[in-house]
């Protein structure tokens, strides 16, 4: 009787130590309760570009709650950046984020493989060798900067109808931050939207080489708006153009096309129309993926070039936002989702394409023919086009 108890008592042992190891191996494979992310700003919430990506912090804490912590550094200039990252790492962040534009990412990876460091993608990566914990993601933004010119060539085409302007004055302009790849083929996408719609429309480009200068911005919208644009959109970072427009408009026709937050509520008599990067899809994909303790790329939905990742409106990546059906030109809503379904069924190459011949303004030998098409994104979250259309855009700022 005593040697059945004991080996009963054994038994036991044995199946409860069994069921123990069973337990560590299936949670340790199944992932983890908890995580800690960073999130690192080169600005603020008050500027459109981070209060865009901040918007999947937000999504995250209603998924994940308190499964997640969260740790947010803002206003992090680019090459200001090594402290903060080195502190969120050494923190024990299991994953960052990052929406600036810093080569310093990169290196400082491998000093913590723990951590993956995820960043908004600030050049072209095809083909280059990086840490296996750091990855880059975009969304396909000129999809979006495309729709919004179809928005604007609607307006556009609306007030030539209407007798406002005639066909040689349509006019769109944009404010741009810097003459980058990622900057040129934003606009470049978006004239070719316009043009679509009315082929006539020509555009004038304003750098203020800065990303975030409300002054600036509003400055530029002024000198848009005097060379005789009556669409204009923006690749920088305030609502100064908004507020310009909205102000503008009230003396004259002005229309504004927004990207990254909708403008409707301070430019609500001019605002058309928002595109905007869904930085949510990619983020909340990636805290998935670490929780289960799996690779990033496996979870995340989009084009996957090694640690890259980018995608359009095929996988939620870009979206239209608050088009103003009291400002807007009848049928817009319509004309827009024609050219989103094309993006949805993987058809994006019409875009950079036609009768122009394109310059590389840091070295004109080197031309583009539009007529063959050039396909964005084809290998890269970063955009490359980088081609000035020769005798449809012209620079106000080399003009005065």
């Amino acid at each position: 009787m005593k040697r059945v108890y004991i080996t009963t008592v054994l038994t036991c042992f044995v199946i409860l130590a069994a069921f123990i190891a069973c337990f560590r191996i299936l949670n340790h494979s199944g992932g983890r309760d908890t995580l800690k992310v960073g999130f690192i700003y080169d600005n603020d919430e008050s500027t459109a570009y981070t209060y865009n990506f901040s918007l999947a912090k937000d999504e995250l804490e209603k998924k994940y709650g308190e499964r997640v912590e969260i740790v947010t550094c803002s206003n992090v200039l680019d090459d200001e950046m090594e402290e903060p990252l080195r502190e969120l790492a050494e923190e024990g962040c299991d994953i960052i984020f990052f929406n600036g534009y810093s080569e310093l990412v990169r290196q400082l990876a491998p000093e913590y493989p723990d951590t993956q460091f995820c960043q908004t993608s600030y050049m072209d990566m095809s083909g280059e060798t990086v840490p296996v914990n750091y990855h880059t993601f975009k969304g396909e933004a000129y999809q979006g900067r495309y729709v919004s010119g179809i928005a604007a060539g609607m307006k556009i085409q609306q007030m030539i109808q209407e007798g406002t302007i005639t066909e040689d004055e349509a006019q769109v302009g944009f404010v741009a931050a810097f003459p980058t790849p990622e900057v040129i083929s934003g606009y470049t996408a978006f004239l070719m939207g316009a043009r679509s719609v009315v082929p006539t429309t020509v555009m004038r480009v304003f750098y203020t080489h800065n990303w975030s200068s409300y002054a600036q911005e509003k400055s530029a919208v002024t000198r848009l708006i005097d060379d005789g644009c009556v669409v204009i959109s923006q690749y920088t970072d305030t609502i100064g153009p908004a507020i310009a427009c909205e102000e503008a408009s009230q003396e004259r026709e002005i229309y504004f096309v927004g990207f990254n937050q909708s403008m409707s509520e301070v430019a609500p008599s001019s605002s058309l129309v928002t595109a905007r990067i869904c930085w949510e899809q990619y983020i909340l994909s990636a805290v998935k993926a670490v929780m289960a303790n799996k690779k990033i790329e496996s979870v995340v939905s989009g084009h996957i070039r090694g640690t890259d990742a980018f995608a359009g409106f095929e996988e939620g990546w870009i979206e239209m936002v608050d088009l103003n059906l009291q400002v807007a030109a009848p049928g817009t809503q319509e004309a827009m989702n024609r050219a989103i379904e094309q993006f949805k069924r993987g058809n994006g190459d019409f875009v950079f394409k036609g009768n122009y011949i394109g310059v590389n303004p840091e070295h004109p030998s080197d031309t583009c023919d539009l007529r063959n098409g050039y396909i964005e994104n084809e290998k890269t979250s970063y955009p490359t086009f980088h081609y000035i259309l020769t005798g449809v855009i012209k620079f106000v700022s080399e003009e005065k």
